[in-house]
């Protein structure tokens, strides 16, 4: 997304009247100290970069929606190439995929404050941001890095599937005293959830790809590999059925009866 979309002079807040010390909890901002945004361009129709991109982003946001258990039921947000507006003055990030938790699409999500993630409306940053890498021209390891530092995201993980910036797959880094500290895993452990790679067939196409995974390394399934297995469940069930009812008919006892 190009840099006008950070917001102009005249669209910011007036702060004049409003108190910053003060020992008192913190509460709502009001609705007139809110940026105006009716100006702002939130959308701009960028193409996703190449097909295994989109499919990986379908992979990492789906599973978690067809399997909420695996946030312990938290309410959460999961989005792919989703405007992230973190500073009136700035321009957003716009993440590959992004997870916050505790929060909720607002209803009305028409509404253009509703339509991307801007953290004053959230009330607070992702705690997850993936890029893909698909190009040496990302810099998922230099500004975008720095950029989500200072946003606040406490996990920021990249994929490079084509390595196009070396031989490593999946690197991970955790929010430290404001910095980005690579980790030796890549288990989120303030979250309760993990990354793993995992080689198999994804829509027919055999590939190694990023997925999530919970302690045990097992990774979250997708709602047609739930599918899946409860149709291979019922056709044992039924295997089952049927070879006892041959057991009861070499018998001599008619199992309908």
């Amino acid at each position: 997304m190009s840099p006008e979309m950070a917001l102009e002079a005249d669209m910011l807040p007036d702060i004049s009247a409003l108190a910053i010390e003060s020992d008192e909890p913190e509460l709502p901002i009001e609705a007139d100290l809110l940026p105006d945004i009716s100006d702002l361009v939130i959308e701009d129709d960028t193409p996703v970069d190449n097909l295994i991109s989109e499919k990986q982003q379908r992979l990492l946001t789906e599973p978690l929606y067809s399997n909420p258990s695996a946030l312990a039921n938290r309410s959460f947000l999961l989005a792919a190439n989703a405007g992230v507006f973190y500073a009136v003055r700035q321009p957003p990030l716009v993440p590959d995929v992004f997870l916050s938790l505790d929060v909720e699409v607002p209803q009305d999500w028409r509404e253009k404050k509703n339509r991307a993630y801007f953290i004053w409306e959230f009330g607070k940053p992702p705690d997850v941001v993936i890029e893909i890498v698909s190009n040496k021209e990302g810099n998922e390891l230099d500004s975008k890095l720095d950029g989500y530092a200072r946003m606040g995201v406490a996990y920021y993980l990249v994929f490079d599937p084509l390595q196009r910036l070396g031989e490593t797959l999946q690197r991970s880094f955790e929010l430290r005293a404001g910095r980005y500290q690579e980790m030796s895993t890549a288990w989120l452990d303030a979250i309760g959830i993990g990354f793993t790679l995992w080689d198999g067939t994804f829509e027919g196409k055999d590939d190694r790809w990023l997925r999530w995974c919970n302690a045990d390394g097992v990774v979250i399934p997708t709602g047609a590999e739930n599918a899946e297995r409860e149709r291979q469940r019922a056709e044992q069930a039924e295997a089952k059925v049927a070879q006892l009812a041959e057991r009861l008919r070499g018998m001599g006892i008619d199992p309908d009866a």
